[in-house]
Protein backbone atom coordinates (compact mmCIF):
# COMPACT_ATOMS: atom_id res chain seq x y z
CA UNK A 1 0.00 0.00 0.00
CA UNK A 2 1.14 3.28 -1.08
CA UNK A 3 1.47 6.20 1.65
CA UNK A 4 -0.50 8.68 -0.08
CA UNK A 5 0.61 12.51 0.77
CA UNK A 6 -2.39 14.83 2.19
CA UNK A 7 -3.55 17.70 0.67
CA UNK A 8 -2.46 21.18 2.08
CA UNK A 9 -5.56 24.00 1.78
CA UNK A 10 -5.39 27.41 1.45
CA UNK A 11 -8.13 30.24 -0.11
CA UNK A 12 -6.73 33.30 -1.78
CA UNK A 13 -8.63 36.31 -2.79
CA UNK A 14 -7.93 37.05 -6.32
CA UNK A 15 -9.55 39.24 -8.97
CA UNK A 16 -12.04 40.02 -6.31
CA UNK A 17 -12.61 36.58 -6.03
CA UNK A 18 -12.20 34.07 -3.30
CA UNK A 19 -10.32 30.86 -5.04
CA UNK A 20 -9.71 27.35 -3.06
CA UNK A 21 -6.75 25.39 -3.89
CA UNK A 22 -5.00 22.30 -2.57
CA UNK A 23 -1.15 20.99 -2.99
CA UNK A 24 0.69 18.37 -2.36
CA UNK A 25 5.00 17.68 -2.45
CA UNK A 26 7.62 19.73 -2.05
CA UNK A 27 7.10 23.62 -3.06
CA UNK A 28 10.75 23.81 -4.88
CA UNK A 29 9.71 21.20 -6.96
CA UNK A 30 8.70 20.95 -10.46
CA UNK A 31 5.09 23.50 -10.28
CA UNK A 32 2.16 21.29 -12.06
CA UNK A 33 -0.99 22.78 -12.04
CA UNK A 34 -4.23 21.13 -12.20
CA UNK A 35 -7.81 21.70 -13.84
CA UNK A 36 -10.79 19.63 -13.16
CA UNK A 37 -13.97 18.98 -15.66
CA UNK A 38 -17.23 21.14 -15.35
CA UNK A 39 -18.76 19.10 -12.37
CA UNK A 40 -15.86 18.57 -10.83
CA UNK A 41 -13.19 20.15 -8.08
CA UNK A 42 -9.85 19.98 -7.13
CA UNK A 43 -10.30 16.60 -4.71
CA UNK A 44 -11.00 14.61 -7.86
CA UNK A 45 -7.14 14.60 -8.59
CA UNK A 46 -6.39 13.00 -5.55
CA UNK A 47 -5.07 10.10 -7.20
CA UNK A 48 -3.02 11.81 -9.51
CA UNK A 49 -1.73 14.18 -6.77
CA UNK A 50 -1.17 12.19 -3.65
CA UNK A 51 1.17 9.71 -4.68
CA UNK A 52 4.88 10.72 -3.18
CA UNK A 53 6.52 12.52 -6.18
CA UNK A 54 9.49 14.27 -4.94
CA UNK A 55 9.64 15.65 -8.49
CA UNK A 56 6.65 17.58 -8.49
CA UNK A 57 4.68 20.28 -6.88
CA UNK A 58 1.08 19.76 -7.36
CA UNK A 59 -1.78 22.32 -7.42
CA UNK A 60 -5.00 21.58 -7.92
CA UNK A 61 -7.21 24.85 -8.40
CA UNK A 62 -11.12 24.52 -7.65
CA UNK A 63 -11.94 26.79 -10.97
CA UNK A 64 -14.80 29.91 -10.18
CA UNK A 65 -17.76 28.55 -9.18
CA UNK A 66 -16.61 24.83 -8.11
CA UNK A 67 -15.59 23.19 -5.29
CA UNK A 68 -14.43 25.41 -2.35
CA UNK A 69 -14.27 28.71 -4.24
CA UNK A 70 -16.67 31.19 -4.60
CA UNK A 71 -19.24 31.27 -7.54
CA UNK A 72 -19.00 34.27 -10.27
CA UNK A 73 -20.59 37.43 -10.08
CA UNK A 74 -23.62 37.56 -13.16
CA UNK A 75 -21.71 34.05 -13.45
CA UNK A 76 -19.32 34.10 -15.87
CA UNK A 77 -18.10 30.78 -16.51
CA UNK A 78 -16.00 31.53 -19.91
CA UNK A 79 -12.98 29.81 -20.48
CA UNK A 80 -11.43 33.64 -21.01
CA UNK A 81 -12.71 34.42 -17.31
CA UNK A 82 -11.09 31.01 -16.20
CA UNK A 83 -7.96 31.61 -17.91
CA UNK A 84 -7.54 34.93 -16.20
CA UNK A 85 -7.68 33.12 -12.63
CA UNK A 86 -5.11 30.89 -13.81
CA UNK A 87 -3.03 33.86 -14.40
CA UNK A 88 -3.77 35.56 -10.94
CA UNK A 89 -2.96 32.36 -9.53
CA UNK A 90 -0.06 31.29 -10.74
CA UNK A 91 1.22 35.02 -10.33
CA UNK A 92 0.24 34.71 -6.49
CA UNK A 93 2.50 31.91 -6.46
CA UNK A 94 5.38 32.97 -8.20
CA UNK A 95 5.16 30.57 -10.74
CA UNK A 96 7.49 31.20 -13.62
CA UNK A 97 7.08 27.95 -15.94
CA UNK A 98 5.31 25.37 -14.82
CA UNK A 99 3.57 22.21 -16.04
CA UNK A 100 -0.18 22.35 -16.99
CA UNK A 101 -2.98 19.79 -16.89
CA UNK A 102 -6.48 19.92 -17.80
CA UNK A 103 -9.59 17.75 -18.21
CA UNK A 104 -12.18 18.35 -20.07
CA UNK A 105 -13.51 22.06 -19.40
CA UNK A 106 -10.52 22.54 -17.31
CA UNK A 107 -8.49 21.05 -20.74
CA UNK A 108 -10.27 24.45 -22.79
CA UNK A 109 -9.25 26.97 -19.80
CA UNK A 110 -5.58 25.15 -20.20
CA UNK A 111 -5.52 25.39 -24.21
CA UNK A 112 -6.72 29.37 -23.91
CA UNK A 113 -3.94 29.95 -21.07
CA UNK A 114 -1.19 28.21 -23.04
CA UNK A 115 -2.05 30.14 -26.16
CA UNK A 116 -1.74 33.33 -24.51
CA UNK A 117 1.11 32.47 -22.44
CA UNK A 118 3.66 30.20 -24.54
CA UNK A 119 6.46 31.06 -22.61
CA UNK A 120 4.89 29.82 -19.11
CA UNK A 121 3.93 26.39 -20.00
CA UNK A 122 7.01 23.76 -20.14
CA UNK A 123 4.50 20.74 -20.40
CA UNK A 124 0.93 20.50 -21.20
CA UNK A 125 -1.49 18.02 -21.11
CA UNK A 126 -5.13 18.10 -22.64
CA UNK A 127 -7.46 15.45 -21.03
CA UNK A 128 -9.95 14.13 -23.89
CA UNK A 129 -11.28 18.03 -24.91
CA UNK A 130 -10.52 20.10 -28.11
CA UNK A 131 -11.59 23.12 -29.55
CA UNK A 132 -14.67 21.34 -30.62
CA UNK A 133 -16.89 18.79 -29.22
CA UNK A 134 -18.43 15.84 -30.76
CA UNK A 135 -22.36 17.05 -31.00
CA UNK A 136 -23.62 13.54 -29.30
CA UNK A 137 -21.43 13.92 -26.74
CA UNK A 138 -21.75 17.68 -26.07
CA UNK A 139 -25.93 16.58 -26.59
CA UNK A 140 -25.48 14.10 -23.34
CA UNK A 141 -23.04 16.95 -21.03
CA UNK A 142 -25.72 19.18 -21.76
CA UNK A 143 -28.56 16.51 -20.98
CA UNK A 144 -27.09 15.22 -17.74
CA UNK A 145 -26.29 18.55 -16.12
CA UNK A 146 -29.31 19.88 -16.82
CA UNK A 147 -31.33 17.17 -15.48
CA UNK A 148 -29.28 17.04 -12.53
CA UNK A 149 -31.58 16.74 -8.85
CA UNK A 150 -30.61 19.96 -7.09
CA UNK A 151 -31.01 18.15 -3.95
CA UNK A 152 -30.20 14.46 -2.39
CA UNK A 153 -31.20 13.39 1.19
CA UNK A 154 -28.38 11.20 1.73
CA UNK A 155 -24.84 11.14 0.08
CA UNK A 156 -25.76 7.18 -0.98
CA UNK A 157 -28.54 9.07 -2.99
CA UNK A 158 -26.19 11.13 -4.66
CA UNK A 159 -23.42 8.65 -4.99
CA UNK A 160 -26.30 6.17 -7.21
CA UNK A 161 -27.12 9.31 -9.67
CA UNK A 162 -23.56 9.61 -10.59
CA UNK A 163 -22.69 5.94 -10.60
CA UNK A 164 -25.66 5.54 -13.32
CA UNK A 165 -24.53 8.61 -15.18
CA UNK A 166 -20.50 6.97 -14.90
CA UNK A 167 -20.49 3.71 -15.30
CA UNK A 168 -16.97 3.32 -15.83
CA UNK A 169 -15.98 4.88 -13.00
CA UNK A 170 -13.50 3.89 -10.50
CA UNK A 171 -15.51 2.87 -7.39
CA UNK A 172 -12.94 4.98 -5.03
CA UNK A 173 -12.86 7.61 -7.40
CA UNK A 174 -16.35 7.94 -7.59
CA UNK A 175 -16.94 8.22 -3.94
CA UNK A 176 -14.42 10.77 -3.61
CA UNK A 177 -15.85 12.92 -6.06
CA UNK A 178 -19.39 13.03 -4.91
CA UNK A 179 -18.32 13.24 -0.99
CA UNK A 180 -16.19 16.51 -1.69
CA UNK A 181 -18.68 17.80 -4.84
CA UNK A 182 -21.20 18.03 -2.02
CA UNK A 183 -22.88 20.88 0.40
CA UNK A 184 -24.76 20.21 3.47
CA UNK A 185 -28.27 22.37 3.60
CA UNK A 186 -29.95 24.18 6.45
CA UNK A 187 -32.67 21.25 6.49
CA UNK A 188 -29.95 18.38 6.43
CA UNK A 189 -30.08 17.70 3.03
CA UNK A 190 -27.28 17.86 0.11
CA UNK A 191 -26.00 19.87 -2.54
CA UNK A 192 -24.11 20.18 -5.16
CA UNK A 193 -21.15 22.57 -4.24
CA UNK A 194 -20.55 24.16 -7.85
CA UNK A 195 -22.85 26.88 -8.93
CA UNK A 196 -26.41 26.50 -10.06
CA UNK A 197 -26.32 28.75 -12.82
CA UNK A 198 -23.75 26.38 -14.65
CA UNK A 199 -26.74 23.83 -14.88
CA UNK A 200 -29.48 26.78 -15.58
CA UNK A 201 -27.39 27.56 -18.35
CA UNK A 202 -27.79 24.20 -19.27
CA UNK A 203 -30.81 23.84 -19.10
CA UNK A 204 -31.98 26.66 -21.40
CA UNK A 205 -29.01 26.33 -23.33
CA UNK A 206 -28.20 29.50 -23.36
CA UNK A 207 -23.89 28.34 -22.28
CA UNK A 208 -21.93 29.54 -25.35
CA UNK A 209 -18.28 30.25 -25.80
CA UNK A 210 -16.83 32.71 -28.05
CA UNK A 211 -13.12 32.25 -27.89
CA UNK A 212 -12.41 30.27 -30.86
CA UNK A 213 -9.98 28.17 -28.72
CA UNK A 214 -8.09 26.56 -32.91
CA UNK A 215 -6.48 29.98 -32.59
CA UNK A 216 -4.82 29.94 -29.11
CA UNK A 217 -3.92 25.79 -29.87
CA UNK A 218 -2.33 26.98 -32.76
CA UNK A 219 0.59 29.34 -30.19
CA UNK A 220 1.15 26.61 -28.42
CA UNK A 221 5.15 25.58 -28.21
CA UNK A 222 5.81 23.41 -25.55
CA UNK A 223 5.31 19.25 -26.14
CA UNK A 224 1.95 18.79 -25.48
CA UNK A 225 -0.09 15.27 -24.28
CA UNK A 226 -3.55 14.47 -25.46
CA UNK A 227 -4.91 12.50 -23.64
CA UNK A 228 -8.07 10.57 -24.98
CA UNK A 229 -10.88 7.75 -23.54
CA UNK A 230 -11.14 5.42 -26.14
CA UNK A 231 -14.40 5.39 -25.78
CA UNK A 232 -14.69 9.31 -25.20
CA UNK A 233 -17.82 10.75 -27.31
CA UNK A 234 -16.47 14.36 -26.32
CA UNK A 235 -12.81 14.51 -28.43
CA UNK A 236 -13.89 12.23 -31.81
CA UNK A 237 -10.38 10.86 -33.59
CA UNK A 238 -11.10 13.42 -36.01
CA UNK A 239 -11.24 16.52 -33.40
CA UNK A 240 -7.82 14.60 -32.15
CA UNK A 241 -6.00 14.46 -35.59
CA UNK A 242 -6.83 17.94 -36.08
CA UNK A 243 -5.16 18.92 -32.72
CA UNK A 244 -1.90 17.41 -33.47
CA UNK A 245 -1.77 18.69 -37.31
CA UNK A 246 -2.35 22.06 -35.46
CA UNK A 247 0.13 21.94 -32.42
CA UNK A 248 3.93 21.72 -33.17
CA UNK A 249 4.61 18.92 -30.54
CA UNK A 250 1.78 17.19 -29.57
CA UNK A 251 1.30 13.68 -29.32
CA UNK A 252 -1.77 10.90 -28.62
CA UNK A 253 -2.53 8.66 -25.89
CA UNK A 254 -5.51 6.42 -25.40
CA UNK A 255 -6.71 5.26 -22.40
CA UNK A 256 -8.51 1.93 -22.86
CA UNK A 257 -11.87 1.25 -21.21
CA UNK A 258 -11.69 4.47 -20.14
CA UNK A 259 -14.78 7.33 -21.43
CA UNK A 260 -14.36 11.19 -21.35
CA UNK A 261 -13.71 10.76 -17.51
CA UNK A 262 -10.15 9.37 -18.11
CA UNK A 263 -8.70 10.17 -14.32
CA UNK A 264 -12.22 8.33 -12.83
CA UNK A 265 -12.36 5.64 -15.31
CA UNK A 266 -8.90 4.49 -15.26
CA UNK A 267 -6.98 6.17 -12.74
CA UNK A 268 -4.12 3.81 -13.01
CA UNK A 269 -3.43 4.01 -16.68
CA UNK A 270 -3.92 7.63 -16.65
CA UNK A 271 -1.04 8.37 -13.97
CA UNK A 272 1.22 6.38 -15.86
CA UNK A 273 0.48 8.24 -18.99
CA UNK A 274 1.28 11.38 -17.60
CA UNK A 275 3.78 11.10 -15.27
CA UNK A 276 5.71 8.75 -18.54
CA UNK A 277 5.07 12.32 -20.38
CA UNK A 278 6.31 14.67 -17.53
CA UNK A 279 9.07 12.68 -16.86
Amino acid sequence: MIARLAPRDHTVILGGLALHYCEWGAIDARPLLLLHGITGHARTWDHLASAPQPAFHVIALDQRGHGDSQWAPGGDYSVGAMAGDVERLVDHLGLGRFLLLGLSMGGRVSIAFAGMHPERVEQLVIVDIGPDIAPEGMERIRSAIGTAPERFTTEDEALEYVRRANPRYDEVELRRRVAHGLTRLSDGGLAWKYDKAIREAMRLGTRREVMNLWEPLARITCPTLLVRGAESDILSPEIAKRMLATLPDGRLVEIAGAGHSVPGDQPDAFAVAVRSFLA
